[in-house]
């Protein structure tokens, strides 16, 4: 394969280790602000595979994030936060790190490396043509993550992927890619900065974007967030106060009688 991966190319910067502080956190800043202008160029891409995730999951399918390393972790934060923010079952979107969940802590040494493994954890998940894979892989040659894909092409599973390097066989393996081109890392190859960053800005478009097209926000409220502690309680509470014009008082105890934010906007007055 000829592709240049950008990810490992040399960092604009050198002689890192003679900067002081201020000039390290400033020309990260610097790289930093370049990101959200790559994934912007994206925005065709993800478009695409909301409008395809969205069709799955209204008619009964699931959402898998599939990675290794850091892009695993990103793909598991993301699974993680989709039930106590929109309310959703945690069996909806799941995420999937070569290694299994001892690699969300510690690396597990060649775990990326399998061609099968993949596939098999899917397969762990009774995974069908319902659902939505996504490959998540900065390098775009994680063999743990295309190997996956390439088996639930044959298998009719509709696959997406997030890499950071433009003609990488990740990005050529997936049906619908998303590529964002973030360049040379700060310090050389550390792709949990820049490409790190850009695959979780690219995560929360995909969730947010896919779970408001469910309907599972009203207005500009979480109003079917999971009240899991007292800080969710209480904007809970204050969802209800603003939305039905009432006292704290009332909304509290509407909340409690209905145990979400929904809920209880929906049967305010009823018997």
């Amino acid at each position: 394969m000829n592709f240049t991966k950008t990810t490992e190319q040399a960092s604009k910067y050198d002689h890192l280790e003679k900067m002081n502080v201020s000039e390290l956190l400033i020309n990260i800043n610097n790289e930093d602000k370049t990101v959200p202008i790559a994934v912007e160029k994206s925005i065709p891409q993800i478009q695409v595979l909301v409008a395809e995730i969205v069709k799955k999951l209204k008619n009964g399918g699931r959402l898998f994030y599939i990675g290794a390393g850091t892009s695993g972790r990103l793909g598991i934060v993301d699974a993680s936060e989709c039930p106590p923010t929109f309310g959703v079952s945690h069996d909806l979107v799941i995420g999937i790190i070569a290694g299994g969940d001892h690699a969300i802590r510690k690396a597990v040494e060649f775990a990326e490396d399998s061609t099968t493994q993949g596939w098999k954890d899917l397969k762990d998940h009774h995974i069908s043509e319902k659902d939505v894979v996504i490959g998540i892989a900065a390098s775009g040659t994680t063999p743990y993550v295309i190997g996956a894909l390439e088996i639930c092409n044959t298998e009719n599973i509709i696959t997406g992927c997030i890499t950071c390097n433009e003609g990488s066989p990740l990005a050529k393996t997936a049906k619908f890619p998303i590529v964002v081109t973030v360049g040379p890392e700060f310090v050389t190859g550390s792709s949990r900065m820049k490409a790190g960053t850009a695959q979780k800005l690219v995560l929360n478009m995909l969730s947010t974007a896919t779970m408001i097209q469910l309907g599972r926000v009203k207005g500009n409220k979480m109003v079917d967030m999971q009240l899991s502690n007292n800080k969710l309680v209480d904007r809970g509470t204050r969802m209800i106060m603003e939305e039905l014009d009432i006292n704290r008082e009332q909304a509290a105890e509407l909340l409690k009688k209905y145990g979400s934010v929904r809920n209880a906007i929906d049967n305010y007055g009823t018997k």
